[in-house]
């Protein structure tokens, strides 16, 4: 049960974010330049990267979500499983793998990234935008974590609805629906 009173129909960060929308306007915002802007990484990488993060912090709802995002733009369920269990003997590029490792230090600490790390991504053809933007969503994603999981937002069980949560991200990506989230009240959350 929720900290604070949250729509019923809008679990996890959903809730949190039409809460207190002014707040959410930029989270937004910067999800949505971070991971459906222009990059050289895919959405499907960007999302892995929200998944390792999510899965290391373990937050079952943004874990969930985000392996369904990753699904979904990847078009396949293996990659995101083992890329929780095992980086380096994940079906990624050598590169997506230095950059999940980048990532996972950061959900540690800012201070466990190290140099070495650095250096292994870009011998891998990392960019330095890519470095940037990986340790920003990793780093976005411990905020987001902790957001969820700090106010205690309902998780739902059922993976129908993150696969359907998956979808509309894929479609919608991060921005706010413009009809609102009233359509999702007559879908049963559990």
């Amino acid at each position: 049960m929720p900290y604070i009173p949250l729509e019923d129909h809008l679990p996890g960060i959903t809730g949190l974010l039409e809460y207190r929308q002014d707040s959410a306007a930029p989270i937004r915002e910067l999800t949505q330049i971070l991971l459906r802007g222009p990059s050289t990484l895919t959405e499907g990488e960007r999302e892995l990267i929200a998944t390792v993060v999510s899965s290391r912090n373990q937050c079952k709802f943004c874990t969930a979500a985000h392996t369904a995002a990753a699904n979904v733009l990847l078009g396949e369920m293996s990659t995101s499983e083992k890329v929780k269990e095992d980086i380096s003997t994940s079906p990624v590029s050598n590169k997506m793998k230095a950059l999940l490792i980048i990532a996972a230090q950061v959900q540690e600490s800012g201070k466990n990234v190290t140099l070495q790390s650095i250096q292994k991504a870009k011998e891998e053809g990392a960019t330095d935008i890519e470095i940037h933007d990986t340790v920003l969503i990793a780093a976005l994603f411990c905020l987001y974590n902790r957001y969820v999981d700090g106010l205690a937002t309902v998780t739902p069980t059922q993976p129908e609805f993150y696969n359907n949560l998956g979808n509309r991200l894929k479609e919608h990506g991060y921005n706010r629906l413009k009809s609102g989230y009233d359509h999702l009240k007559n879908q049963t959350v559990k």
